[in-house]
């Protein structure tokens, strides 16, 4: 029989996991492949090896814990999540999946249950795209959209490509082709991570079942209008690149509030205005775009409707914009035989739960490309994420982790889904 997960075991691993931080002072900052951010693989394979997985590594970074079934030849079983951060961050976001997912393992081993498929604790390589600019860079490489060709041409801000990162590290490149997962080889997967909104805390529930990955679609945008003297120039002979990106964005904005969809959102978040100056009409901007949805039909409809309406802001304002697709990423539907499983274990332990659509993107919409995918979710305290202030309970990360030990035994002891 299983043990319930020790909320102690969570909070410890996670306490230590933030010392790796460079941001001490304010939130936890780790980006990928720095100073910290080795020292917590370093320490995470260390727990790992004490808990008697096996533990590898990839060669682009992604870490695998496995605790050995009695039929390993048999298609894996997974569950992780990251450990990289966005700036200033807090210290749930992906690590409560990745100790959750040990602790699981710990409490299955201790069980002395038999199960047979092999089950690994992944901890995927930068989900975040702080660093290199793409999101889910460890998940992406195994579903096959990350070449070897693809880490020559992502740079970080030194202008260092990812490829010179990985070489410098000691990754072997010549087996990047082998990070790439084949269809068959991995059974299913479930990823335990943190809400990152509060319908959890508003509904009173420990545990969100994940129905739907929503997928991210990316432009970056450059408007271009003319330089001008503010004061020597007329309003009606203006072509002010800044008003006619505030038009575009407030046009983004109100496209995705009538969007006919379950779950759709719309954000500009990054900013630029040239040449930044009190006295002189912004000639031009440049901005981001975030589009993301439960459905890929309906994202693709606000965006044809976005681009109609962005030619109109082009001849009325007298501006020129160049959209520039960064990605286009597909929504990720949960399979239906790995969430029934989810549901069965929260009614067996009588935990309460929700079912859920996710709004932001996990590593597990790549996962999905190759292997069924399911999500526990846990309550963040205020739907607080990606700030200092983010936090959640222990005691909820240790239910969600009950949840997580038995599934991972179902589906290891699973003929088929």
């Amino acid at each position: 029989m299983l043990k319930k997960a020790n909320a102690a075991n969570i909070q410890n691993w996670l306490d230590k996991i933030n010392t790796y931080n460079s941001t001490p002072d304010f939130g936890t900052t780790r980006v990928l492949f720095t100073e910290c951010e080795i020292e917590a693989r370093e320490y995470v394979k260390s727990e790992m090896k004490k808990l008697g997985l096996i533990v590898r590594e990839d060669s682009i970074g992604n870490i695998f814990g496995t605790l050995v079934g009695s039929q390993p030849n048999l298609p894996l079983v997974w569950t992780g999540s990251h450990i990289d951060t966005v700036l200033n961050a807090g210290m749930f976001d992906g690590m409560a999946g990745v100790v959750g997912g040990m602790e699981a393992l710990r409490l299955i081993k201790e069980s002395g249950i038999k199960f047979n498929r092999s089950i690994e604790v992944v901890v995927y390589t930068s989900e975040e795209p702080t660093r290199f600019g793409l999101c889910c860079l460890g998940s992406r490489a195994m579903a096959g959209h990350l070449t070897l060709e693809d880490t020559k041409k992502l740079k970080d801000e030194n202008e260092k490509t990812l490829e010179s990162v990985l070489t410098d590290l000691g990754y072997d490149l010549d087996k990047f082709k082998d990070i790439q997962v084949k269809k068959g080889q991995v059974f299913g997967a479930i990823e335990l991570h943190i809400e990152q909104n509060n319908k959890l805390e508003k509904k009173g529930l420990p545990v969100g079942i994940v129905k739907t990955i929503c997928a991210p679609t990316n432009y970056s945008v450059e408007v271009i209008g003319c330089q001008s003297h503010a004061g020597g120039t007329s309003m009606e002979d203006r072509r002010d690149a800044y008003t006619a990106s505030c038009e575009i964005a407030l046009i983004l904005e109100k496209l995705a509030l009538k969007c006919n969809s379950e779950y759709n959102t719309a954000t500009v978040g990054r900013v630029e205005v040239i040449p930044n100056a009190v006295n002189v009409i912004p000639g031009k901007v440049k901005f981001s775009i975030d589009i993301r949805d439960c459905e890929f039909e309906t994202k693709t409809e606000l965006i044809e409707e976005l681009i109609k309406e962005i030619k109109k802001v082009e001849e009325k304002r007298g501006v020129e914009v160049n959209l520039i697709k960064e990605n286009n990423d597909v929504p990720m539907k949960c399979d239906q035989t790995i969430v029934d499983i989810l549901r069965e274990s929260c009614e067996e332990k009588k935990i309460p739960y929700d079912m859920m659509i996710s709004g932001a993107y996990h590593d597990s919409m790549f996962v999905g490309e190759f292997t069924p995918v399911a999500m526990i979710f846990v309550p963040s305290k205020n739907g607080i994420s990606h700030s200092p202030d983010e936090w959640t309970d222990y005691e909820d990360i240790a239910l969600g982790v009950d949840v997580l030990a038995k599934s991972l035994l179902e589906l290891s002891n699973k003929e088929k889904l």
